[in-house]
């Protein structure tokens, strides 16, 4: 998947990420930047990625495994 970032920054609250660890397992935390990572529920992940405006979308390619989707989105 090809990603341009944006050549200007953005300001946002709050960052929400979905990876996947080693053993493969999703996490999922909301990052308030400087501040605090909080872990969270995969329910949350869904309800703040389909209720909060989004600013920008960040995928996260794992190499060597094109089937593993991370995301990282901010609010």
């Amino acid at each position: 998947m090809k990603y341009i970032p944006s050549p200007i920054p953005i300001r946002y609250e709050y960052m929400y990420s979905a990876t996947s660890n080693k053993s493969g397992r999703m996490q999922y935390h909301k990052i308030r930047p400087g501040v605090s990572k909080l872990r969270i529920s995969r329910t949350e992940f869904i309800k703040a990625y389909n209720a909060i405006p989004i600013l920008a979308l960040h995928p996260v390619p794992l190499r060597g495994q094109d089937a593993v989707f991370q995301l990282e989105f901010y609010v």
